[in-house]
């Protein structure tokens, strides 16, 4: 594949780059700065042309190709400007379960920023092992049209600011635990919806919630798919969440490593040496993911790989910035602890090898 940008791609960049050195000030920040100003930061990439680029034009996209995300990423991260805002897992999963009038309903809004989400996956039983969770959607009389939702979610991102919430929840029940799920579009701001911010280690306090639904209503036309499709719904979602290449994770780990040998004085140590080869690694294998995207190339369980190759780079750079910034650099400091988190979100390092293993390598079939 020819890494080089073509005349089109290369305009755009030179397009990004000027509109970044002149708003990139704007929004910078890290902490609750940063995810205070999140969403003025989605609009703001929008109104210029520089988000939903890759998604269907009928909802807000511009239907180019996924190459003009992945430059996108690239500038973001040269810049030092926040990351494109993680939403591609709703467009993905309401776009392809939905119906079309949840489609025309949602997605624009989600596209351009002007309704904000959360994720109602994770449960405080339920977190890799998700087709255990607990959270009920029952009918609310027998000619209902509306369900009434019950349970307790974690780790929800946005959970405070959120207008609505993709939310999996157990309706069909004495079903195969896999196959009685369902998921729903649920407002968050209705009676039956309480929150709770949880504060992280890092300091941060607006970045993650938990969520107690006691007697929310859901319309029923709101299920994302039909009844006992949530498990679907839900791989198709951190299928999503675990491809590096349209997340832009491999330009925002070079740019950091950049940073630290810039830092460094003296000779470059071992743990700087590595995390250099790590992410320079993940930057090849995001190419050839894209590569086997514009080819048409889909993957399932070979996400699981992925989500390693991110977790190791990751978890290497932010050794390197501990060993760099110490507890003295607050921002140093703070990646080296969110790190640590990417062995467990999005599904836990365990899970992905045993994945890998029954699924790819047959093993123990």
């Amino acid at each position: 594949m020819d890494f080089r940008d073509s005349p089109q791609e290369a305009a755009f960049r030179d397009r990004l780059r000027s509109w970044l050195s002149l708003h990139t000030k704007e929004y910078h920040g890290s902490g609750d700065e940063y995810w205070a100003r999140q969403a003025d930061w989605h609009r703001a990439l929008y109104q210029a042309g520089f988000f939903g680029l890759s998604w269907p034009r009928e909802y807000g996209g511009l239907e180019l190709s996924p190459v003009y995300d992945v430059i996108v990423d690239e500038e973001l991260a040269r810049a030092g400007a926040p990351p494109r805002p993680s939403v591609g897992y709703l467009v993905f999963g309401i776009g392809r379960h939905g119906s079309d009038a949840l489609r025309q309903r949602f997605l624009p809004g989600i596209i351009d920023g002007t309704e904000r989400w959360c994720q109602g996956f994770s449960e405080p039983g339920a977190g890799s092992d998700l087709a255990s969770l607990t959270t009920t959607a029952t009918r609310a009389g027998d000619n209902s049209d509306n369900y009434v939702v019950h349970g307790h979610k974690i780790w929800t991102s946005y959970s405070d600011v959120a207008d609505w919430c993709l939310l999996l929840a157990r309706t069909e029940h004495g079903a195969n635990r896999h196959r009685g799920l369902s998921a729903f579009v649920v407002a968050m701001k209705q009676p039956g919806v309480q929150q709770h911010p949880l504060r992280m280690m890092s300091g941060v306090s607006n970045e993650f919630g938990q969520v107690f639904f006691d007697g929310a209503i859901v319309p029923a036309d709101r299920m994302v798919g039909e009844p006992g499709d949530g498990w679907a719904v839900a791989m198709t979602v951190v299928g999503h969440e675990r491809e590096p290449s349209t997340l832009g994770y491999a330009a925002r780990y070079n740019k950091l490593v950049a940073d630290l040998l810039a830092r460094n004085d003296g000779p470059v140590g071992d743990e700087l040496a590595w995390a250099a080869v790590q992410a320079e690694m993940l930057t090849h294998h995001v190419r050839r993911r894209l590569s086997e995207q514009l080819d048409g190339v889909s993957h399932g369980p070979e996400g699981s790989l992925d989500k390693l190759l991110m977790t190791w780079v990751e978890q290497s750079v932010g050794h390197a910035a501990l060993g760099i910034g110490g507890t003295r650099d607050p921002d140093l400091f703070g990646a080296y602890l969110y790190s640590r988190a990417q062995s467990v979100m999005g599904g836990t390092s365990q899970i992905q090898k045993n994945i890998i293993a029954s699924r790819i390598l047959g093993l123990g079939v």
